[in-house]
């Protein structure tokens, strides 16, 4: 830049002209410009079963879309994937995980999964080393986990049912996870609760998803926004 003078000319095209050696500078030094890009909001990655894939009720009414409302409606900047299958057990759902974290690189997982396992009657230390895997992948890709934990019905055994509900809990401690103890509180122990359930009594109606939504944001809004 040596040896160049400039005389007289507009403020304006002085001014020009030392952005223009400013920019020349920077570049000299190594020093790059570029524009600021805002951070994208945080992604909630829901890997479930049919509980969470609005099985036989209609598009939109189910639990995960209420929770996209409710983000929106409260100005939380997040964003929603709804990765849940209907039928999918915990074995579907530790499969399926490592591409979904790899694409998508969510900031807080929702693993929703267990109740299918227990309906085929498969060994509880096989959903448990299942949910354990499931956990520890998405914290170690860098995301914040919530579990949403299941019962099932009494005619299961005592014993059955109340070594499956505890697990949820036991791996959630271990593993450092969010817990919610039971995803269908309020609807599956009410007392009419056939009313709340579509004719298989597995599966809640639309009517009982804002119930299941009321469950979960507690213990999600924190991870969320922490």
């Amino acid at each position: 830049m040596m040896g160049v003078v400039i005389r007289g000319g507009s403020g304006v095209t002085r001014r020009r002209w030392w952005a223009h050696c400013s920019v020349l500078a920077l570049a000299g030094a190594g020093v790059v410009a570029s524009p600021t890009h805002a951070a994208a909001p945080p992604l909630v990655l829901v890997v479930g079963d049919s509980l969470s894939a609005e099985y036989g009720i209609a598009r939109g009414s189910g639990w995960v879309a209420l929770l996209e409302q409710r983000l929106q409606r409260e100005k939380i900047a997040a964003r929603v994937l709804n990765a849940s299958i209907s039928g999918d057990t915990t074995s579907g759902g530790r499969s399926r995980l490592p591409a979904l974290l790899a694409q998508h690189r969510p900031q807080v997982v929702v693993v929703e999964l267990g109740g299918n396992d227990a309906l085929r009657g498969l060994p509880l230390s096989m959903t448990r080393d299942n949910l354990v895997a499931m956990v520890r992948a998405a914290r170690e890709a860098g995301a914040r986990v919530l579990l949403a934990g299941m019962q099932v019905p009494p005619n299961y055994g005592r014993r059955y049912g109340e070594d499956f509900a505890a697990l949820f809990g036991t791996v959630a401690k271990a593993e450092g996870a969010a817990l919610v103890p039971f995803l269908l509180d309020g609807i599956a122990d009410r007392t009419d609760a056939e009313q709340w359930f579509q004719p298989d009594r597995i599966h809640p109606l639309a009517k009982a998803h804002p119930r299941i939504l009321a469950n979960v944001w507690p213990v999600l809004r924190p991870l969320i926004q922490r």
